[in-house]
């Protein structure tokens, strides 16, 4: 077996680019292997700003020879039939060529194609050109006068194979053995044998080759100069991981600002270093407050200690500090209600009006949903108004990544109530799956209500423009929305009826265009007639919308998919909270006995019916005749059937799922008694049909609680 080891050399590789890359080229390289013959037992890639790296283990010297069948066409076929399966087997005639005997299908001719072995570095010699001739950089470039494009011009590419030149030329490049070290410390040529010489010579030359190792580098120094300096590191993987895509050698420092600065509001201060600079803030560990200090990330030792480079971030920093001062300074001058009127200079969709109009939508919409999580419908409506007027701040413009935190900061210095200021900053969240969502529990009431009210405005409106997701695109973000609701709803337990603020939404949307409000040309009453006539379908593709939504949450905690469909198939299913408690219990019960065994009677009931109905061509439906129940089991089913009607509604009604399930269980013992005793298919037919009305009224009594026909087995 031998080893892999291939390198390719070049300017440096954008750091958000490097990791996709290296496994994007030992997932080509791999599936190439694989393709032509060449197993391997491991492969392992590594980046750096200026190569990319695979070593692939355990490669055979050989690939093993292959015995391809061909089935031709039957045994006196045409002869175009026949010189065509000679042609695509490669045979001179058919006698090269068995016949099978197949006793169903008759005889036929099949091809044996018998394919030796390659040496494993003709095959590599194929398989890495192919690859780099194709290889998926989101950008690339050419330089030169060739046509060979890559990120950045590539210098020079390793190719061994068993410590053996793999040779091959692409780019006007051939493949060799030798590399480059450190930019600066080491960058002189040398020659490799193995991958662990390459890695060796490699930290020699002061080149780290693994990202993970530079990561642990960075983050171990950065923590131990926060430490002597009595100071904690601001924690930021991303950062951590960038800064490591941008150095082959990681040398931390720290570097100051001017106090002054920190009258700005921490979160821009960090922002700007690390999007302008790639430095880490520094924060007081007792105060928490954020320290007039930063640690950068060197990619080479300084002679001098790093004074200069020191020196030279700390005047970018003071320049660009000094900018986000100003804007913070400038935005301060201007009242939130000042910059909530200049959003009717803003496009949020040229089918939905400017931010403005948006606005005016969810703060009415905030303030109907206020009273479902005990919120202030004032204050929600009041949060509503302000919630996006920081879109117009200098700060914003210059950091959208600070929308809401800004306009949380602007409205506290202004005075604000602390619930009004907080929902502000809040009503974006959850931003994913993982982000925090504002809790009733912490007093963010008015918080939850305006983000349920800003993410069903959008959702409702981009479904009126017909604006859906489809396959893998979306790029509105719609499904994030849509979870954001679901999350917002399970995780404060908020009651409330999907389908009756989205129809409110829709109404505030038909009353702006109503009332010719937007700021936007249009054609008179377009956003109105648009819809008018599909409103009800729209709202009920969107409440399937949140149905699969919710299937993806729950499904990610373990809960079954059919069973939400269950709930889901039963007419005015919009609460969502109603609903997670129903599929809950519903999946307890069904993990009994008697849940699995009323689920398999439920199922005979209904095969029987179907069947029936459609051979009958009519339905069974209504009230069994108590006169024609004639066995004794068919008179306790009948009469379970009713108190379990009885019963599962009484306990739906004050919400006790358990309860329901519980009434439901009772039906067990009668439903397999009456399948064990009655016959249902009887020559009477007035009494086989009531026996039939019997069996439907399991499946409705059943309805109460689910729609069991949806349940997998």
């Amino acid at each position: 077996m031998s080893e892999l080891l291939i390198e390719l050399f070049s300017e440096e590789i954008p750091a958000r680019m490097q990791v996709r890359a290296s496994e994007d080229l030992k997932r080509l390289v791999g599936d190439g292997l694989t393709a032509a013959g060449l197993t391997f037992s491991s492969a392992r890639a590594y980046s750096t700003p200026r190569r990319l790296a695979l070593v692939v283990e355990g490669v055979p010297h050989i690939s093993p020879a292959i015995c391809d069948e061909r089935k031709g066409p039957r045994v006196g076929a045409p002869e175009q039939a026949l010189a065509g399966f000679l042609k695509a087997a490669g045979l001179a005639s058919i006698d090269e060529a068995e016949i099978v005997h197949d006793e169903k299908k008759g005889d036929y001719y099949l091809a044996r194609i018998e394919k030796p072995g390659r040496k494993a570095a003709d095959i590599v010699a194929e398989v890495v050109p192919d690859v780099l001739a194709k290889f998926p950089w989101p950008k690339s470039m050419r330089w030169g006068s060739g046509t060979f494009q890559w990120i950045r011009p590539l210098h020079s590419i390793i190719c061994l194979l068993d410590g053996k030149v793999v040779p091959f030329q692409i780019a006007g490049i051939t493949a060799g053995q030798s590399t480059r070290g450190h930019r600066f410390h080491g960058n002189t040529a040398f020659k490799v044998k193995s991958f662990a010489d390459y890695e060796a010579q490699l930290l020699a030359h002061k080149v780290m080759l693994d990202p993970a190792v530079r990561m642990a580098t960075i983050s171990e120094a950065a923590h131990a100069a926060a430490k002597a300096a009595k100071l904690q590191l601001v924690e930021d993987d991303a950062l951590v991981a960038e800064n490591a895509g941008l150095t082959e050698w990681p040398v931390v420092l720290m570097g100051e600002f001017d106090r002054d600065f920190l009258d700005v509001p921490g979160e821009v201060l960090t922002t700007s270093m690390k999007q302008h600079q790639k430095c880490f803030s520094l924060r007081d560990p007792k105060s928490k407050k954020l320290a007039n200090k930063f640690i950068l990330v060197s990619n080479l030792t300084a002679t001098d200690g790093g004074a200069q480079i020191i020196s030279g971030n700390e005047k970018v920093i003071r320049a660009r500090l000094s900018d986000a001062k100003f804007f913070w300074d400038q935005d301060l001058k201007k009242p939130l209600d000042e910059m909530a009127n200049d959003l009717a200079g803003i496009t949020f969709h040229e089918k939905l009006g400017t931010q403005k109009d948006r606005v005016e939508r969810i703060a009415e919409l905030a303030a109907q949903i206020a009273g479902a999580v005990d919120a202030d419908p004032q204050d929600a409506r009041r949060a509503a108004q302000l919630a996006k007027a920081d879109l117009v701040s200098g700060m914003v413009g210059e950091f959208p990544e600070l929308q809401g935190l800004m306009g949380r900061y602007y409205a506290e210095k202004a005075g604000t109530k602390p619930e009004i200021a907080r929902a502000i900053e809040l009503h974006y969240k959850p931003k994913g799956p993982t982000d925090v969502v504002p809790k009733e529990e912490d007093g963010d009431s008015v918080a939850i209500a305006v983000a349920l009210a800003d993410k069903l405005d959008t959702l409702v409106g981009f479904w009126r423009i017909q604006e859906k997701p489809t396959g893998s695109g979306d790029p509105y973000q719609l499904r994030r929305a849509a979870l954001g609701v679901i999350r917002l709803i399970l995780e404060n337990d908020v009651r409330i009826s999907l389908h009756t603020k989205c129809a409110l939404s829709h109404g505030l949307f038909e009353s702006q265009a109503k009332q010719d409000t937007w700021e936007l040309p249009r054609k008179p009453g377009e956003l109105g007639s648009m819809v008018e006539h599909n409103k009800s379908h729209i709202t009920s593709d969107l409440l399937a919308f949140f149905a699969d939504r919710l299937k993806v949450h729950l499904k990610e905690k373990g809960a079954r998919h059919d069973l939400i469909d269950a709930v889901f198939a039963l007419p005015g299913q919009d609460d969502l909270a109603l609903i997670v408690k129903r599929v809950e219990a519903l999946g307890a019960f069904l993990a009994t006995d008697d849940g699995a065994n009323l689920l398999a009677g439920v199922k005979r009931a209904s095969n029987i019916l179907a069947i029936e109905e459609k051979r009958d061509k009519t339905t069974y439906s209504g009230d069994p005749d108590g006169d024609l129940l004639a066995e004794p089991a068919e008179r306790a089913l009948a009469a379970s059937i009713a108190k379990a009607k009885f019963d599962t509604a009484a306990a739906i009604n004050v919400e006790s799922f358990t309860g329901a399930m519980n009434a439901l269980a009772e039906l067990r013992a009668p439903v397999d008694a009456f399948f064990e005793k009655v016959t249902v298919n009887v020559a009477d037919q007035d009494l086989r049909a009531n026996r039939l009305k019997l069996l439907s009224e399991i499946r409705a009594a059943t309805l109460n609680v689910a729609d069991f026909s949806r349940i997998s087995s």
